[in-house]
């Protein structure tokens, strides 16, 4: 009897643990950036489909919701393509609406090359949008550079589709 209680028990458990996650706890991993050429825009910053919960002022979800917080490069450059000034552009309206927050820029690359090369690609990608923030009146003491090479792929896969995610400069408030 004690036997089949705990079998009961333990498949109650078992079912209650299959239950598909509330909404609000989802990931969003990957928001908040324009997608590279190609790729679906559903998902960048503003778009249409559902109200987006409020978020405060000044934070990376503030940035992620209202400007996006990824510009992509073309394989093995470090050159801001003309969707990225774009991007680069909004970012600096949201640093200077914002003037006590500092922010790191992070340089990453396809899995493509060595390790040592990707770095330093990361590195060139980071310093252009730091450059290019500098330009448009940002104060360089508000912006570090690192570079994650081809350490943190945003998307996994051997394919274009997969690289072009992942040759990107992101903006990360501090």
């Amino acid at each position: 009897m004690s036997f089949r209680l705990i079998t009961v028990f333990a498949a109650a458990l078992l079912l209650a643990a299959c239950q598909t996650a509330p909404e609000a706890t989802k990931s969003t991993a990957g928001k908040g950036g324009a997608a590279p050429p190609g790729a679906s825009t559903e998902q960048g910053a503003g778009g249409a489909g559902g109200a987006m919960p409020s978020v405060a002022p000044g934070t990376q979800a503030d940035l992620v919701a209202n400007v996006g917080d990824r510009v992509f490069f073309d394989y093995n450059q470090a050159d801001i393509r003309a969707d990225a000034r774009t991007r680069l552009d909004a970012w600096a309206d949201w640093l200077k609406k914002y003037p006590q927050v500092t922010a790191v820029i992070e340089g990453h690359c396809d899995e493509r090359g060595t390790r040592e090369y990707n770095l330093a690609l990361g590195e060139r990608r980071a310093s252009a949008a730091k450059s290019y923030l500098m330009a448009k009146g940002i104060n360089a003491k508000r912006i570090q550079t690192i570079s994650f090479g081809k350490e943190r792929p945003a998307v996994l896969g051997s394919n274009e589709a997969a690289w072009a995610q992942n040759r990107r400069g992101v903006l990360v408030v501090q």
